[in-house]
């Protein structure tokens, strides 16, 4: 379909053409400078004291984090359910159960902590959190309660790259700093994603596990450092490619531009939204922090076939929305899962978001708020 306003647009040009060329040149296409060079870049631009391992996705960052954390059978992880599946699946990955935790409140979509400790048990091996939409969430109180109850402390920064809590880098307070580069994310490589910590132990198994468990990668025997390899335990094909990081070096340098862009739609949006469309909730509007402002949700008056029919009708009008998100618990695959999560029960059939992308115009933005208005 032929969208007057699409969801997400992506922001490619010259540059990243040239960075993929240049790899297809040079005749080496995995595993190999881009990979280091990217990996490097990623540690500086965070600005912290951590070490970047690249894979092939943020589900791959997040089994991996599991898996060098030791957490399996019979262990339980904390995890929001007003998230990607990805979250819990990764868990049900290494054989652990996802326990489903509240978001805050009905304009705070993150993580509640009040409900984390709630649901802590003898079995509780870690805590997952997701900065949802970029926006940080609490982690003085997560990180309390991690260090309190010996609990690892996994973020999953998909939505967050370069944000901040309290001026220290997200991904920086926990065991691991989970980020993603699909295509619709503030910085894209297509597919891929990072792995960050400041544990050598940690970042040492990710390099293992990404490939296969082995020692040794195909590049340094190639460059003659190594003559031989070991495969020290069972590994993933996790690996990202040398045209994904080429392209992730040219989109890390324009990050800020590009989340201060989409900071300004935001902005614009809420005033939108007050002004015409009082009736309209929109979560995370007296955030007094940082964020990388990566979707924007709002939450629409009445039940779930409201926002059905509004999502159609603005369809039809040419205006492409999305859903963030059906709760996990929801879903067919996870039938039968116990969930108390009464405030996302409560808000799950009213979300709706709309489209946001660093160069959203004007004009676009006057329509989306104009047709939204025309479907309530």
């Amino acid at each position: 379909m032929n969208w007057k306003v699409p969801f997400f647009d992506l922001v490619l040009g010259d540059e990243e053409k040239q960075a993929v060329l240049s790899v297809m040149e040079s005749n080496w296409m995995t595993s190999g400078p881009m990979i280091a060079d990217f990996e490097s870049a990623f540690s500086t631009a965070t600005g912290a004291d951590v070490q970047s391992v690249a894979v092939s996705s943020a589900t791959a960052a997040l089994h991996l984090s599991l898996l060098a954390l030791g957490i399996g059978s019979d262990d339980e992880v904390i995890v929001p359910s007003l998230t990607f599946v990805a979250c819990a699946n990764v868990i049900r990955y290494v054989g652990a159960t996802p326990v489903f935790a509240d978001v805050t409140s009905e304009l705070d979509w993150n993580i509640s902590p009040t409900d984390v400790a709630a649901k802590i048990t003898s079995r509780t091996r870690a805590i997952m959190v997701v900065h949802y939409a970029g926006y940080p969430c609490n982690m003085d109180k997560l990180l309390t309660i991690s260090q309190k109850y010996g609990l690892a402390l996994i973020e999953d920064c998909s939505h967050a790259p370069l944000g901040t809590w309290k001026g220290q880098p997200l991904g920086t307070f926990g065991d691991t700093g989970c980020f993603s580069f699909f295509s619709n994310k503030n910085m894209t490589t297509g597919e891929g994603g990072m792995i960050i910590s400041r544990n050598q132990q940690l970042i040492e198994r990710f390099r293992i596990l990404r490939t296969h468990g082995i020692t040794t990668s195909t590049y340094q025997r190639f460059k003659g450092h190594a003559y031989g390899y070991d495969v020290a335990e069972l590994g993933y094909n996790y690996r990202l490619d040398e045209m994904r990081a080429a392209i992730g070096i040219v989109q890390l340098r324009k990050l800020l531009f590009f989340n201060a862009q989409r900071k300004e739609r935001v902005e614009r949006y809420r005033c939108l939204i007050a002004e015409r469309l009082p009736q309209v909730s929109v979560p995370f509007a007296k955030y007094h922090t940082d964020s990388s402002y990566h979707i924007f949700p709002v939450l629409l008056p009445g039940d779930q076939d409201v926002r059905d029919n509004a999502i159609r009708d603005m369809a039809d009008r040419g205006v492409q929305c999305s859903i963030h998100y059906r709760p996990i618990h929801m879903f067919s695959a996870y039938q039968g899962v116990i969930a108390t999560v009464p405030v996302t029960d409560r808000i799950a059939g009213s979300i709706l978001t709309l489209p946001l992308f660093p160069s959203l115009t004007d004009a676009q933005m006057d329509m989306v708020v104009d047709v939204l208005g025309g479907c309530l």
